[in-house]
C-alpha cells in the first residue's frame, strides 16, 4: 500500500464512540510512520514550524488541541488534507448554509481551550446576542 493510500485510510477512520480527541496523536504518529519519517525529519520538513519535541507531545496525547498553523504545517509535510487534520483535532470547519452564509459552530482556535472555557464562551456569546436583541 502506498503512503498516500495509507494516509487516506488513516484520515477516513471514524473515531470510536466515546473516543477522545487524543486520537489525533495516534493519527499523526501513524502518518509519520507511513511516510517513514523520524520526529526530527518532520521538524526539518516543516521548516521547524513544528519542533520534534512538540510533535512528540502531540503524538503522545499530551497536547490535545494544536493550533491550526501547526496542523497546516503537518498537513503539508504529510501531504494530507488540512481540513481532515482540523476535524481530527476537534475543530469544526466553516460550512455553507442554504442561504450561502458561512457559519462557524463552536470553532475556537485558541490553544489549550478547555471544554469548560469553551462552554463559558458560548454562554457569553449567547448573552451578548440576547443583549443586542433587547
Amino acid at each position: 500500500m502506498t503512503a498516500r493510500k495509507q494516509a487516506d485510510e488513516l484520515l477516513r477512520k471514524k473515531p470510536k464512540i466515546g473516543a477522545q480527541v487524543s486520537d489525533l496523536g495516534a493519527v499523526l504518529a501513524d502518518l509519520r510512520k507511513a511516510k517513514g519519517h523520524t520526529l526530527r525529519e518532520v521538524a526539518e520538513a516543516s521548516d521547524n514550524a513544528v519542533s520534534n519535541a512538540y510533535l512528540s507531545q502531540l503524538e503522545n496525547g499530551k497536547i490535545k488541541k494544536p493550533s491550526p498553523n501547526v496542523l497546516h504545517s503537518l498537513a503539508r509535510v504529510y501531504a494530507v488534507p488540512y481540513e481532515a487534520l482540523m476535524e481530527k483535532a476537534g475543530y469544526l470547519l466553516p460550512s455553507e448554509n442554504g442561504d450561502g452564509r458561512r457559519t462557524r459552530l463552536k470553532t475556537f482556535a485558541i490553544d489549550d481551550l478547555t471544554a469548560e472555557e469553551e462552554e463559558e464562551l458560548l454562554k457569553y456569546l449567547a448573552f451578548l446576542r440576547w443583549r443586542t436583541r433587547s
